[in-house]
């Protein structure tokens, strides 16, 4: 009965979840086909194997994309390293991934699978170097290639590329593993000059996440026109201010991955470091991706808490970065959260072991520590500590009602500067050791 109260529990919080963050409609950038298919690598049939095809012929595309620094760095991210540098990434039309099996740690006959995937869509698409390749899943097993190659050629042959909402749902599905639901978001910006484009993301990850670029993978695609030194740095910047500034267990996975691709449908000039509009996609861009990262987050294995960790008013934004990471990523903070445990001492200690360059943004009289409400309950801020100094008498049943919460922040202010940040990270429950101490079986 017990067993079977978990799996209840388990199924509960997923349909919780598909509700909430997963949406019943979009629309998405012109150009662009999707498909998917389950080709049998996962044990549970279900969609494993995913092509995204660019379709537009009258730009050629750009792509762009930020790795993981795990040393070990899987085959299929040394596979689009190379494609990405061969091409200064130029004439990327396809995306090719996979899940049930990382390709990684698999040394040389991996890499030659990695290779075998790109090659056979590239086969399929009438081009050379034109596909990137992504691949999730356990770590040091050899892909099933006859399964992948199978998978690949059903797709063309059958022509299940769609541009609807159902077909980009499905190859979001397909890149999933521990995940509880699919993350995928869209959304139609117009820019100040009154063009209008579009930009959808997708994503995959619960478990292994504190990205350095790390099991994460994610890709965006929009129609504008946007040249290919321009969409790195776009990228770059969004990704140090989204998937590099969250955890759910301070992992760092071997194939992490975020790809960007422009395919120029929306027909204007190409968009440059020195354009008008180059600063304004920037920013859409860095706010996109982190409402994509923000469900990684809260997809966490076994989380019951979203927790945004704001560190301001640091010396300098790098400092208040390395600051918010720390917290984040201490197990003990994440205990304390899960027990609803008032431990501000936990994080005073995470900020003074995090590893600055130098002490110019941390002085310890100046420190202030909360912690905020996210709903209409009063107080909305406790504070714990004031000045450097540790609040007397703090409202232990006040804060166990904030840190009841499904959301909440820690705060912290370091009162050296103006320059801030913010990590989003959750608990760490009992369900999370559950989930990966039999993740293989």
């Amino acid at each position: 009965m017990k067993v079977n109260s978990v799996i209840f529990q388990k199924a509960s919080k997923a349909i919780d979840k598909y509700a909430l963050y997963v949406p019943k409609t979009g629309v998405f950038p012109k150009g662009f086909k999707v498909a998917a298919v389950a080709s049998g690598v996962k044990k549970n049939g279900n969609l494993d194997l995913g092509v995204l095809l660019n379709v537009n012929k009258s730009y050629e595309s750009s792509a762009a994309a930020v790795f993981t620094t795990n040393k070990f760095q899987a085959a299929p991210v040394l596979t689009c390293k190379r494609i990405l540098k061969s091409t200064n990434g130029k004439g990327i039309n396809a995306i090719v991934v996979n899940s049930g099996c990382a390709n990684s740690v698999t040394g040389e006959l991996g890499m030659k699978d990695a290779e075998n995937m790109v090659n056979l869509v590239d086969k399929e698409i009438n081009s050379k170097n034109s596909t990137l390749v992504m691949s999730t899943g356990v770590i040091g097993q050899r892909l099933s290639m006859d399964k992948i190659s199978k998978g690949i050629e059903d797709i063309f042959k059958q022509n299940k590329f769609n541009n609807d909402f159902e077909s980009w749902l499905n190859i979001a599905k397909s890149i999933c593993t521990t995940d509880t639901f699919p993350k995928l978001i869209t959304s139609t910006f117009t820019l100040t000059s009154g063009v209008k484009y579009t930009l959808t993301g997708m994503a995959k990850g619960a478990g292994m996440i504190c990205p350095n670029m790390a099991t994460l993978l994610g890709y965006i695609v929009t129609d504008l026109p946007i040249q290919s030194q321009a969409l790195q740095n776009m990228l770059t910047h969004s990704t140090d201010r989204s998937f590099n500034c969250i955890s759910v267990d301070g992992d760092m996975s071997t194939n992490d991955t975020i790809c960007m691709i422009a395919n120029g449908a929306v027909e204007i000039p190409e968009i440059t470091q020195k354009s008008s509009e180059f600063e304004e996609v920037k920013q859409q861009v860095t706010e996109f991706g982190q409402r994509l990262a923000k469900l990684v987050v809260r997809d966490g294995e076994g989380a019951t808490k979203f927790v945004t960790v704001n560190v301001k008013n640091a010396y300098q934004f790098q400092d208040a970065k390395i600051i918010a990471e720390s917290i984040s990523n201490s197990m003990l903070v994440k205990c304390a959260l899960y027990g609803q445990d008032a431990n501000w001492g936990r994080i005073l200690c995470a900020i003074g072991y995090a590893k600055l360059g130098n002490l110019r943004s941390l002085d310890t009289d100046k420190i202030n520590v909360s912690f905020v409400a996210t709903d209409d309950s009063q107080p909305h801020e406790l504070k714990l500590v004031v000045n450097g100094v540790p609040q007397l008498n703090i409202d232990e049943e006040r804060a166990s009602e904030i840190l009841a919460l499904p959301d909440l922040e820690v705060s912290v202010d370091l009162g050296t500067g103006t320059e801030e940040a913010q990590f989003w990270t959750c608990d760490l429950s009992h369900e999370y050791v559950t989930i990966n101490g039999d993740y293989r079986s």
